[in-house]
This record gives structure tokens, sequence and C-alpha cells, in this order.
């Protein structure tokens, strides 16, 4: 499988926020996320790092104005 988890960095810990991505876009100032059953999640975040050897998409949130 090649699907990757999500984290979000809370100051300097990662918190898992979605598991399996197969899919990511951008929407609307943020991402979208979605899995490979087709769930979703709308987040208002930016890429911080793509880990794609350890399967992580680790996310920061940005300001929502």
């Amino acid at each position: 499988m090649c699907e990757a988890n999500a984290y979000l960095l809370k100051g300097d810990k990662e918190e898992k926020v979605f598991e399996n991505v197969d899919r990511l876009q951008l929407h609307e100032g943020g991402l979208l996320l979605e899995d490979i059953f087709g769930r979703r999640l709308i987040i208002n975040a930016r890429i911080k790092e793509l880990a794609l050897v350890d399967h992580k998409i680790i996310l920061e949130e940005i300001d929502s104005e």
C-alpha cells in the first residue's frame, strides 16, 4: 500500500489527523484529504513536509483570515 497518514503539527509534536490518505488537493485556502475508502477531511492547513518513505504528510495550521 502506498497511502500515507496525515499529521498536524501542534508545537513540536505531530498529531495524527487522517489515515490512509490517497488524494490531497488544494481546497479554498486549505487542503482536502481523501482516503482509500472515499472519506474526506477539509483542513485549514498547508503542507510542511512530505516524508514519502515513512508514508507521512506533515501539515501546519494556517490562519483563517
